[in-house]
């Protein structure tokens, strides 16, 4: 596991693996809740995207950029829909997300206006790597070969998010700020999962 992060790690640039027992977890507590929880997971990162686009419209990177992702998350809330519904299962109520919330506290809420718009990408950034890493473990981990195939097609999907989102903030602020930032982004989360149960009815 070391090993394998220490390459996935380098292209995520996460600094603390997901705890290995997490599949398991998932696996022994239902596929329904993660399922579920997955959803609304690609629901909420449709709307960030939009949410910045509605409040950076005058930004034409940012508005060109962040379409294809709106399109793109709400594609995969779609299709894990499907997932639940070939199970005869159904969408359910959202859930707390204490992971997302944590992080999206951590963003400025002072600063300049594209101090603020680095951080909302950052944000970002953060949870598409975190749930990239985490569809490789399903992936990997899971013994349903159409939820690994699942995964396997997401995983690749979304590879590139997180990418994008780091690229777009360094066209509103210097290379060197935001990298520094995204620095913080990273030790914080990975306090942050330290003091995290490991839960398998969460994608997060």
């Amino acid at each position: 596991m070391e090993e394998e992060f220490k390459g996935q790690g380098h292209m995520l640039h996460l600094k603390l693996p997901t705890d290995p027992k997490w599949v398991n977890m998932v696996e022994k507590n239902n596929i329904e809740e993660i399922l579920v929880d997955h959803a609304y997971c690609e629901q909420k990162a449709a709307t960030a995207s939009m949410s910045i686009i509605v409040n950076y419209p005058e930004l034409d990177d940012v508005v060109d950029t962040l379409m294809p992702i709106v399109a793109e998350e709400w594609e995969h809330f779609e299709r894990v829909v499907k997932q639940l519904r070939k199970r005869g299962l159904s969408l359910g109520r959202m859930r707390k997300d204490e992971y997302v919330n944590a992080i999206v506290k951590f963003a400025r809420k002072g600063g300049s206006r594209m101090d603020q718009l680095v951080d909302k990408l950052l944000v970002s950034a953060l949870i598409e790597a975190r749930s990239c890493e985490r569809f490789k473990l399903l992936w990997k981990g899971l013994d349903d070969e159409d939820l690994k195939s699942f995964y396997y097609e997401l995983m690749i999907s979304e590879a590139g998010h997180y990418v994008t989102f780091i690229e777009l903030a360094r066209k509103y602020k210097p290379r060197e700020e935001v990298d520094a930032r995204w620095q913080e982004f990273l030790k914080f989360e990975a306090e942050l999962l330290k003091t995290m149960d490991v839960r398998g009815d969460r994608m997060h």
